[in-house]
């Protein structure tokens, strides 16, 4: 009526009540009424916006990918964004023209050349896994704009949601990584094997090192046996040698001995043949005959056999020589009687 209307925000919104041209009210969340002929009203929102986008670019092996993702961001300073873009609304609230359309672009635009140069520089397969290298691309590209700071808006996160290749070049991507998955899926059969293999000829060679170690523990006993049986030989020859050597002492000692026991009785016999000589060297010159009268035997029988030995020694002075049978008679039955 008569011009006049009241407006209402909600707490999300920064109003700007111009009228005449200048700043009337200001604020979050305001309700007012306003005179329209002369009057403008700026709405700019200050919640947090998710801004999707996509673009295509080029890898340094001349492939095309497209890389979608997501910007959120908010408006730290209404006032500078309204006097660079036009936040105007009617009496309804609805914004007169779509500059939020041109803050979108142009934060996809900064975005996108944030990581142009750096896709630039990578091949198609590094670009594809390079999420969250271009995530940080795109964050610190933000930060650093004048663009952006000029227009008054804070950059919150930046999310990489896709990297994707053209639909042939995927194609052919999984075909290669399907024959990789392959070589690799026989590679592994391969290595399977291969360390079987290893691991038999390891037990193999533990086995042969075993049988090695055995008969290197069979060869030990048996020379510690032969060592043990040249030692009791030796033994036995030392033993024997001993007991060589000493009857050898034994015999020297006997033969000592019977030397001396000779040398003793060959003294004694010497002795006695001496103590003999001297004895009988009186009678040595003297004749038998002597002797034997000196000697004075008082049997018969004895003086008989000297007369017959007198007789046998002048057997050629005798003419004849008459024997009495008694006589002889005498003297055998003598020694008869003594048998």
């Amino acid at each position: 009526m008569f011009g006049i209307s009241y407006i209402k925000f909600d707490s999300m919104t920064y109003v700007i009540h111009f009228k005449n041209g200048r700043v009337k009210n200001e604020g979050r969340g305001l309700s007012f009424f306003y005179y329209a002929p002369n009057s403008s009203i700026a709405a700019i929102p200050l919640g947090s916006n998710d801004l999707p986008f996509i673009f295509n670019e080029t890898t340094t092996d001349y492939q095309s990918i497209s890389i979608q993702g997501q910007v959120t961001y908010k408006i730290g300073n209404p006032k500078q964004l309204a006097e660079l873009l036009d936040f105007t609304v009617d009496s309804k609230g609805i914004y007169k023209k779509n500059d939020a359309e041109k803050l979108n672009q142009r934060i996809i635009n900064e975005a996108q050349t944030a990581t142009s140069s750096y896709i630039h520089s990578l091949g198609l397969k590094e670009s594809i896994r390079s999420a969250k290298t271009i995530e940080t691309k795109i964050t610190e590209g933000l930060h650093a704009s004048q663009a952006i700071s000029s227009l008054g808006i804070e950059i919150l996160t930046v999310n990489i949601l896709a990297i994707k290749a053209t639909p042939e070049m995927e194609r052919a991507l999984e075909t290669e990584t399907r024959e990789k998955l392959s070589q690799e899926a026989d590679l592994a059969v391969y290595e399977r094997r291969n360390f079987a293999v290893e691991q038999e000829r390891k037990i193999k060679e533990t086995e042969l090192n075993t049988e090695i170690a055995v008969e290197e523990k069979k060869k030990q006993i048996n020379e510690k046996k032969m060592e043990a049986e040249i030692q009791i030989a030796e033994n036995d020859r030392k033993l024997r040698e001993m007991k060589v050597q000493a009857d050898i002492a034994v015999e020297n000692q006997r033969k000592l001995l019977i030397e001396q026991k000779t040398a003793n009785e060959r003294n004694e016999a010497d002795t006695q043949g001496y103590v003999v000589e001297t004895t009988l060297k009186p009678y040595k010159e003297m004749d038998w005959k002597i002797i034997t009268a000196l000697n004075n035997n008082p049997d018969p029988k004895f003086n008989i056999a000297l007369a017959f030995r007198e007789l046998a020694e002048n057997a050629n002075k005798i003419g004849n020589l008459n024997i009495s049978p008694e006589l002889l008679e005498s003297v055998l039955k003598d020694k008869t009687d003594k048998r």
